[in-house]
């Protein structure tokens, strides 16, 4: 009798320590558990954007996104966006986050697609070196100049600018929905103030040429200018050294000394 009370004991015993256990280990495991951090609504396009539209009611919608990965600047009220263009396509159901959209308030056209900071230079070529008319709108290239210099008979190409936007070709800034090239003779660039300075003034040295570059490809090179002695592989011609003129001889000065009777008088006779 006294075994079977003490096999019941054991077993009482047995279901209250496995039942802490449980108790406990479900605490700790509850605790270690990341809390959970609520969705957050972010504006989202109803539809893809392409560059240059004006956003209206109908092309914006909210969305969930996981609140523990925020976007950085992503807008979270439609009427922040609204009236505003794309600046770069934007898929549907993307985050829209403000650097992707003209500044508020500035209204259609090319100027309101020109971040803070930075300025629109147009530029002028040929057709031929303009790419043959494949420089569209949202196009990278980079800017190449040929000009000569005072010390050097030798034409020289240097360039001046890399991996820069072409805002506009021409007087569109929309690419063509067909696709069809556009031979045009002016591109306007998409620059920094700096870089701005740098395209001016090669445009009033020289012949301006467009260099057409996969989007794609960020690598900038730090290539020297090219001479033309480097293409035929003979140096040009030294100027010819001027002549020494020699110097107009001098005047000679003589000195004549005249004696009077009762006098000296002193003269002098050129």
């Amino acid at each position: 009798m006294n075994g079977k009370r003490i096999l019941i004991a054991l077993l009482l015993a047995f279901g209250v320590s496995s039942l802490s256990c449980w108790f406990v280990a479900r605490k700790l495991v509850v605790s270690a558990a990341p809390a959970r951090v609520p969705d957050l609504p972010i504006v989202a396009p109803a539809r893809s954007i392409q560059p240059g539209e004006v956003l209206r009611p109908e092309d914006l919608s909210i969305v969930s996104w996981p609140g523990n990965h925020p976007v950085e600047g992503a807008l979270t009220r439609t009427q922040d966006a609204l009236g505003r263009q794309a600046l770069f396509p934007i898929g549907k159901g993307e985050p829209l986050i403000d650097r992707d959209l003209s500044a508020p308030g500035s209204g259609p056209g090319l100027a309101s697609e020109i971040p803070d900071g930075m300025r629109a230079v147009t530029l002028r070529s040929d057709e031929v070196v303009g790419v043959a008319g494949f420089i569209i709108p949202g196009s990278h290239v980079d800017v190449l100049v040929t000009y000569h210099m005072a010390t050097n008979p030798e034409p020289i190409t240097a360039t001046v600018l890399q991996n820069v936007i072409a805002l506009a070709a021409g007087h569109e800034i929309q690419p063509d929905p067909t696709g069809k090239p556009a031979d045009v003779t002016r591109v306007t660039l998409l620059l920094s103030l700096e870089d701005a300075q740098r395209a001016v003034l090669a445009s009033s040295q020289g012949q301006i040429h467009f260099v057409l570059r996969n989007g794609a490809d960020h690598s900038d090179s730090g290539i020297a200018p090219v001479q033309l002695s480097q293409l035929t592989g003979h140096a040009a011609p030294s100027p010819a050294p001027r002549r020494a003129v020699p110097a107009a001889p001098q005047p000679v000065h003589h000195s004549v000394e005249i004696v009077l009777a009762g006098s000296q008088n002193a003269g002098t006779s050129r």
